[in-house]
C-alpha cells in the first residue's frame, strides 16, 4: 500500500515538474472538470455481449489540466506561430472511476440450472481506480482561431500515457462466500482466478472529442475515451481461460468544463 502510493506521488511529481518547465517559457494554462458514464470491459459477463456492455458500467470523474502552447501568459500575446503551438496541447489528469460488476449472458441465463451457473451468478465484483497520466492532444484546425470565435467547435485526438493504482473488490454469495474458497467459483476457472488484491499498472489511453467555445475564457468538451490496461487484474478476475484473450480495458465517455487561467 506505501510502495503503491509513492509511485502515485511520483507519477504527480513529474507531472507537476514538466507542467512547470513548461510554465517557465510563459505558456498559458487550462483546467477543468470532467465526469461520465464507464463501460469496463473485463472478465465478467461474455465478450460482445450488448447486455455485458450495458450492465457493467460505471462512473468516472477527474481533475484536467492544459498547456496551451499558442498563447503566452507573461506577456498577454500569441505564441511563435508554429505547427505545434497552434494544433497541440498537453494534458495532465487526475481521475478515478468505479464499476460494479456482475456475470450477464447465456451463460447466466435463467433457464440455466447448473451448480456452475449459480457459482457466476453468485459472483460479483468492483472495479474501483486511481489514475493519474497525460495526453498529447492534437487539434487538426488552428487552436487559435477556435479561441477568437465564440460558439465555435474545435475537434480533438489525443493519445498518453497513465499510471493507475487499481483497488478490486470480489464478493460471492454462493456456499460459505468465501472468495479465497476456489469451490465457490466456476469449476473451469484455475485456482487463483479471484483476487481482491490492489496494485499499480501503466496503461494506454486513446480519445475521440470536440471542444465547444462557451465563452472567451471557457470551453464544454465532449470526449470518448479508451484506456487499455497492461494487466489483467484490474477487475479482480483472471479466469485464464482461452477465451481471456486481453486485458482489462474501459470506454469513457465524459463531458468536461474547461476555464482559462491566463
Amino acid at each position: 500500500m506505501i510502495l503503491n502510493l509513492k509511485r502515485l506521488f511520483t507519477c504527480l511529481a513529474i507531472i507537476l515538474g514538466l507542467n512547470n518547465l513548461f510554465a517557465q517559457f510563459g505558456f498559458s494554462h487550462e483546467i477543468g472538470v470532467i465526469a461520465g458514464p464507464v463501460a469496463f470491459q473485463s472478465d465478467f459477463g461474455v465478450r460482445n455481449d450488448l447486455e455485458t456492455n450495458a450492465g457493467n458500467t460505471g462512473i468516472g470523474i477527474g481533475i484536467i489540466h492544459y498547456i496551451n502552447f499558442s498563447y503566452r501568459a507573461d506577456c498577454n500575446c500569441y505564441s511563435t506561430d508554429t505547427y505545434f503551438n497552434d494544433h497541440f496541447k498537453l494534458r495532465s489528469e487526475v481521475s478515478w472511476n468505479k464499476t460494479e460488476l456482475n456475470h450477464f449472458g447465456k451463460w447466466v441465463d435463467e433457464s440455466r440450472t447448473s451448480v456452475n451457473a449459480d457459482r457466476l451468478r453468485a459472483h460479483s465484483g468492483e472495479a474501483n481506480n486511481f489514475d493519474v497520466g497525460m495526453q498529447l492532444e492534437y487539434f487538426p484546425n488552428s487552436i487559435r482561431a477556435f479561441a477568437a470565435r465564440v460558439n465555435s467547435f474545435a475537434p480533438f485526438v489525443s493519445l498518453g500515457v497513465h499510471h493507475t493504482w487499481y483497488n478490486p473488490k470480489a464478493f460471492t454469495t454462493f456456499g460459505d462466500n468465501n472468495i479465497n474458497n476456489p469451490s465457490n467459483f466456476y469449476s473451469f476457472w484455475r485456482p487463483g482466478s479471484i483476487s481482491d488484491e490492489n496494485g499499480t499498472v501503466w496503461s494506454v489511453v486513446w480519445s475521440v472529442g470536440v471542444r465547444y467555445k462557451l465563452t472567451v475564457l471557457s470551453d464544454l468538451m465532449l470526449d470518448l475515451r479508451w484506456q487499455y490496461y497492461g494487466s489483467n487484474w484490474v477487475d479482480g478476475l483472471n479466469h485464464q481461460l482461452d477465451s481471456n484473450r486481453a486485458n482489462d480495458w474501459l470506454v469513457w465517455l465524459n463531458f468536461g468544463y474547461i476555464y482559462y487561467l491566463d
